[in-house]
This record gives structure tokens, sequence and C-alpha cells, in this order.
């Protein structure tokens, strides 16, 4: 799937945007099922948890529409629906690409960046959410399923920033902050690049990677779908991470 600049570039930069990696319909059918399970027209597959917005959840915000009062979903391993991500031949090629054969999903999301809220997400790293080891054998795919701008949120990511190694996080000192936002402590010279994405568009990047999300200006949401990957290659202190009740084996990988 990829070439071997592209490979390089990822590993120089610890991310790779790749272009219309997944069809429009495809993500109709994902955005349907979203709203489908928010305005309680379908039921929640096991495990799978709505997380409200911070604001909304303390009631300094009373959102104009129910789609605006939910952050994310998470947990999405039991919904054969939206798993059908997780295990697109697209992604999985690029995944294999990357870090090998033989993977595992784990921290499944689709994000649904409110306006009217403040709803940032700090700079921070994904390891730091993570057992398992080597990070070299696992990486994050993000796909636009709405389009993705600065005016909205898109993602910000700081190039080459997973050369820096593990750095120490903390929860940020703003009056509003969403449930485990964490953040980096020290931001002073890191230069950002906000990676502005059409639907279907889908970026790639290592857990070291610092990378976070600014406020939604507009009226509608900003809507992604998300999964990390790992190589079964990877280890950690017992028990074995692959034990977890929300890891699972991905088929065709």
């Amino acid at each position: 799937m990829l070439d071997l600049d592209q490979i390089e570039a990822y590993r120089q930069d610890g991310y790779l945007l790749v272009r219309k990696l997944i069809a429009e319909d495809e993500l109709e059918r994902w955005t349907s099922r979203f709203v489908d399970v928010v305005n309680g027209n379908l039921r929640q597959a096991r495990g799978m948890v709505l997380m409200k917005d911070v604001m909304v959840a303390k009631g300094a915000v009373v959102p104009t529409d129910a789609l605006f009062g939910v952050n994310k979903l998470l947990n999405f391993e039991d919904d054969p629906e939206f798993y059908s991500y997780v295990e697109h031949p697209n992604l999985i090629a690029v995944v294999n690409d990357l870090i090998g054969n033989d993977l595992y999903s784990l921290v499944t999301n689709v994000f649904n960046k409110p306006p009217e809220v403040d709803g940032r997400h700090p700079l921070h790293q994904d390891l730091r959410y993570f057992r398992m080891r080597p990070p070299e054998k696992i990486v994050a795919a993000w796909t636009a399923i709405s389009k993705c701008t600065r005016d909205n949120g898109c993602l910000a990511v700081v190039p080459k920033s997973h050369l820096l190694g593990a750095l120490d996080h903390r929860l940020p000192d703003w009056e509003f902050v969403n449930y485990a936002f964490y953040g980096i402590k020290e931001t002073a010279g890191l230069e950002r690049v906000h990676i502005e994405m059409e639907p279907g568009d889908t970026v790639f990047f290592h857990p070291l990677l610092v990378h976070g999300s600014g406020r939604n200006l507009t009226n509608e949401c900003r809507r992604s779908i998300s999964t990390h990957y790992a190589s079964h290659a990877c280890e950690s202190p017992a028990p074995d991470w692959r034990e977890n009740d929300r890891v699972r084996r991905v088929q065709g990988s």
C-alpha cells in the first residue's frame, strides 16, 4: 500500500496522512449508526460508552442539539458495523507496512467534537495510556468522517516529537477539562502542524507523537473514527495485554 518514501516519512515525522483511504458510503454508514446510538434509536453494544462533554455534564452548557452534548463514543469492539472500520482492508494494508502483520485493536472511538463548548484536547502522547511495548509496534489510525479544518478543531501534531521519548503529563489548568484529557507539562518550543482533512482521509501516527486539537468554532460537529493497532510482538508486564477485555485480534491482518 505504501511506497518507501511514505514509510520513511512516517519514521522521520511520526505521522503519515493518506488521502481518500475510506469511501464516502462507508463514512455515511458510520455516521448514521452514531446518530442512532446517540438518539437512542439503536441499542448500545456491550461495553460501549457515550461520553458527554464536561461542560454539558456539569450543566455549564445546555446543548441546542442532542448530538452537541456528546464528546465521543468509546469501545465499539462489539458493534460489528463500527468494527468494520478496524478490519477495513485499506487500513490493515497501511498498518501492515508500518508495524507488520498479526495485529490487535485497542482503544476504539468515534470522536464527535461539538460546537458550543470548550472541547479542547491538550497536547499529549497516547503511549501514556498503554502498557505494551515497544512503541514502534503500535500505531493509531484516525479517519475524518466530516471535513476537519482549523475552524472546527482539526488535529494538530508536533512533527518528530515521537523522538523525544515519553514526556511528563498533567491535567491542564483549564476551567473545564474532559475526563482523562491529560496534556504534556511543557509545550514551549513545540511547533504544531494543523492537519486539515477531507472525509475519508486518514492519518496514522506513532504513540509517542505529541498531538491534540482545539475548539470547534463552527455550528456543526467535527466527527472522526479511530483505533490503535498493536503488533502481536508487543509485550507487557503481567497480565498479558492481550487478555484485556477490550482488545481484539484483527481478522485479515
